[in-house]
């Protein structure tokens, strides 16, 4: 009988081979077991996710606000990282709906900080005159490089 420790070590770990414990449960007819296992590995699988969207989250923040405070080096590699972001954001959504905007408004503040800081640690900048963002300049507004 695994502990709950053993649970959270395992999901936590490999949530394919906590799948596969919970599936030879399941086998040798052992359903309590085997549901206290899967209790830790969606819980797992949750906070991962929640970790790759922060994670986006943040990138494709620091790349508009590095958009927005330095036209001058602005460049298709910022571009298709911005999109990349919100695409990997929506596959994330549409893999687990519950971090939907709701979700990403309750995260918001948090990673603007991180965005800004990385940003200005990138651009070599102690202050950047951006204060926020919004929704629309963050999943809305278009970001398009043209070279002249």
């Amino acid at each position: 009988m695994r502990t709950k420790q053993d649970w959270e070590w395992l999901a936590a770990g490999s949530e394919y081979l906590a799948a596969v414990a919970v599936r030879e449960l399941l086998q040798e007819g052992k359903s309590m077991e085997a549901y206290e296992g899967l209790a830790f590995l969606i819980e797992s699988m949750g906070k991962s996710k929640k970790l790759a969207l922060r994670s986006q989250l943040i990138r494709l923040m620091s790349h508009i606000i590095k958009w927005k405070c330095q036209p001058e080096r602005r460049s298709s590699s910022w571009a298709i990282t911005i999109d990349s972001a919100r695409t990997e954001i929506e596959e994330i959504q549409e893999e687990v709906p519950i971090l939907n905007r709701d979700y990403i408004e309750s995260v918001w503040d948090k990673c603007f900080v991180r965005a800004l800081r990385e940003a200005q640690m990138e651009m070599g900048k102690k202050k950047c005159q951006i204060a926020a963002l919004d929704w629309a300049e963050v999943f809305e507004e278009e970001y398009w490089f043209e070279e002249d």
